[in-house]
């Protein structure tokens, strides 16, 4: 699915100064106020309004009613909590942007540093708090939304490009019949994950038997040596 990147967005309740119009499943998660927004290396747009929903980040200006932007959560690849002075002057939530990709225009030449703004091909934006001490509870918001809304598995994904998922020896024992349990049990006890793949329980049970093979060449070496001891 191609990302929506970052959008125009206008719809507020009652008079210009309202709320964002959300959809009927959305559910309005946190208000800021005093909030500039950045875009690239463009300087900050005035002070607004930032709304977190369950499913997008909306800003809205407060001093102009027809200026507002959103941008999905499903969007930003990354969000963190920026305080070094030498990434920007203030603190702020620095966030990443899913943009389709433009052969055509490089990184350097962004329209972030233009004067025409592009919305659909920024790639950085900067939520800036007139109180730095909200920064925590901003990223918190940010970090439970984002638990919200993973990322969509595609099936036909899953079975051309593969390494999508993490499977543990518990869940490809259970596939396994009952009379090979014994072979097993040494592996099931393990907590951790065995390997990454595609879906391919072949290639699962591949490497369990590799580490089952194992365990018997060690046995196998150690009534070798039993044996010579016993000869001499």
């Amino acid at each position: 699915m191609a990302p929506g990147g970052l959008r125009k967005f206008t719809e507020r309740r009652g008079d210009s100064a309202g709320e964002p119009i959300l959809d009927v499943e959305e559910e309005l998660m946190h208000v800021q106020p005093g909030v500039s927004i950045v875009f690239g290396n463009r300087l900050p747009e005035a002070p607004g309004t930032l709304y977190i929903s369950s499913r997008k980040i909306v800003w809205l200006s407060d001093v102009d009613p027809t200026k507002g932007y959103a941008v999905d959560f499903l969007s930003l690849s990354l969000h963190a909590v920026s305080r070094d002075p030498e990434a920007y002057s203030s603190p702020c939530i620095y966030t990443q942007i899913e943009v389709e990709s433009d052969d055509e225009e490089s990184e350097g030449s962004d329209s972030e540093c233009n004067e025409t703004l592009d919305l659909a091909k920024v790639r950085e934006m900067r939520l800036v708090p007139s109180d730095p001490n909200q920064l925590d509870t901003l990223f918190q918001v940010f970090c439970e939304c984002a638990e919200l809304n993973p990322e969509p598995i595609d099936d036909n994904d899953d079975e051309e490009d593969g390494h999508n998922w993490v499977f543990s020896a518990d869940q490809v024992a259970h596939e396994t019949a009952e009379g090979e349990d014994s072979q097993w049990d040494f592996i099931q006890n393990s907590a951790s994950s065995i390997g990454q793949s595609n879906g391919d329980h072949e290639l699962a049970r591949t490497v369990l038997e590799l580490h089952i093979d194992d365990h018997r060449f060690e046995d196998a070496e150690e009534m070798e040596q039993d044996d010579h001891s016993g000869h001499r």
